[in-house]
């Protein structure tokens, strides 16, 4: 299943964070890590952040696009109906998980 985050870099705490719009008017999951940019090790750290969340090993969890970006569609392996259960229950316990994925 495909996910949609957006990172925020150099958090002081790591964890997810609810639904974000992104520029086209979609909304991405938004993923804080306390890493910095630099070596890949923010974007392991988002992929890590996500795995943990959905109850996955960090395998599987992959970068589809935008592995130097801030906005990353990132892979999950696995049922997508499961994921996708997973996924509405982490956005709607979360402080801006109103706006909806």
């Amino acid at each position: 299943m495909a996910v949609a985050i957006r990172v925020q870099l150099r958090a002081r705490r790591a964890g997810l964070g609810g639904a974000v719009p992104d520029a086209a008017g979609s909304h991405r999951l938004r993923v804080a890590v306390t890493e910095p940019p630099e070596d890949g090790r923010a974007t392991r750290a988002a992929c890590a952040a996500l795995a943990a969340a959905l109850g996955l090993p960090a395998r599987d969890v992959t970068v589809l696009h935008g592995a130097g970006s801030r906005e990353k569609l990132l892979l999950a392996a696995g049922d997508a109906g499961v994921l996708a259960a997973r996924l509405r229950a982490l956005t709607a316990s979360t402080p801006n998980g109103k706006d909806g994925l």
